[in-house]
């Protein structure tokens, strides 16, 4: 329900279509986006897997070199239903890289060994490069007309069902957990469940702003962020014009909160804005404040960098688009298809 109930920026699509019907249909490959030193104490693999669960491909390399599952990291967990190609880092200091071509393990291939000299963490990459095939689709001139848009404007930049757990279970568990029905002692669900509340939150107050065509219109008192930068900046009344000419063009983004126990940091309209939406997950409020989670802001719309598309057949299409860290495909193709059953 959590994503089913959100709003489409340019409408519900009508067009009928599937994707993951095989796993070379979602094709993932991470960058770093940055420069590997070639020598230090951790050796990263970069390796490509199908059908392979990531935190499994971890301990499987920490078994083969013989070393601890908690040495082996990962700047982020990849789609098991997919072909993709990520980076692990082994923490290996005073040991010889390992020879890896005796590593045989079913869906996985080694592409890259090399050495770095700080440990890979979470989060710790620039974005993903996306090949994706929708197929059966039933009409081309939506999906076309739609691309169009999405090129031009973005997508809404709502967390993906990964977010939630299966059947959404993350985020009923964290309601749970704020009303006090359950208790939550191992810390990882603890993460999981306060990331799905967070995240739900976040999807809702940006739907509700698409919702009141307020997607691409400067509040008073919004939060903007610079296009490709993390830099941040409060909107003031004697500059709305300005900034919306420079919204309008591509060069900052209207923010929303991750919500958490220290102030939203918004002003005046944007405020009052983002204070009704949250009326309705007060529920939440003390459980921010006792797990001490930091309030931060993330863009509402999500653009498709180096978005293009190729028509396979008059029913497949192949796309391909570059995204930030962060950020889901699944919120692209949600704008351009309903799934089959």
């Amino acid at each position: 329900m959590v994503l089913a109930q959100l709003n489409y920026l340019y409408g519900k699509p009508t067009t009928k279509g599937q994707y993951k019907q095989q796993y070379e249909d979602f094709n993932v490959t991470e960058d770093l986006g940055f420069e590997l030193t070639g020598e230090g104490e951790h050796v990263l693999v970069f390796l490509q897997k199908r059908d392979c669960n990531t935190i499994f491909v971890a301990e499987q390399l920490a078994k083969y070199v013989g070393i601890s599952t908690k040495l082996v990291s990962y700047a982020g967990l990849k789609d098991r239903q997919a072909v993709t190609e990520q980076w692990f880092s082994l923490h290996m200091p005073g040991q010889q890289t390992p020879d890896f071509s005796a590593f045989n393990l079913a869906g996985c291939k080694i592409l890259k060994v090399t050495r770095h000299n700080k440990k890979l963490k979470i989060g710790a990459l620039k974005g993903n490069y996306f090949k994706i095939i929708l197929k059966s689709l039933n009409s081309q001139s939506e999906i076309e007309s739609k691309l169009a848009l999405i090129k031009q404007h973005g997508v809404p930049n709502y967390f993906g069902e990964q977010r939630f757990g299966r059947d959404e279970n993350n985020i009923t568990q964290a309601i749970k957990w704020a009303n006090g029905e359950i208790s939550v002692k191992d810390r990882k669900k603890r993460s999981f469940y306060l990331s799905a509340a967070r995240s739900a939150i976040f999807n809702n107050i940006v739907s509700q702003r698409i919702t009141q065509s307020l997607h691409q219109t400067v509040l008073n008192g919004d939060i903007l962020q610079l296009a490709h930068r993390g830099s941040w900046f409060i909107a003031q009344a004697g500059e709305l014009v300005q900034l919306q000419m420079r919204l309008e063009q591509g060069e900052i983004n209207i923010t929303a909160p991750m919500v958490g126990d220290s102030p939203l940091g918004t002003l005046f309209d944007a405020l009052e804005f983002e204070q009704k939406c949250l009326e309705s997950w007060s529920e939440f409020n003390d459980l921010f404040k006792k797990e001490r989670v930091a309030t931060a802001r993330r863009s509402i719309l999500l653009r498709a960098e180096q978005l293009n598309w190729q028509w396979l057949d008059e029913h497949s299409l192949e796309l391909n688009f570059y995204l930030p860290s962060g950020c889901y495909a699944t919120s692209v193709i949600r704008e351009l298809i309903i799934e089959n059953e």
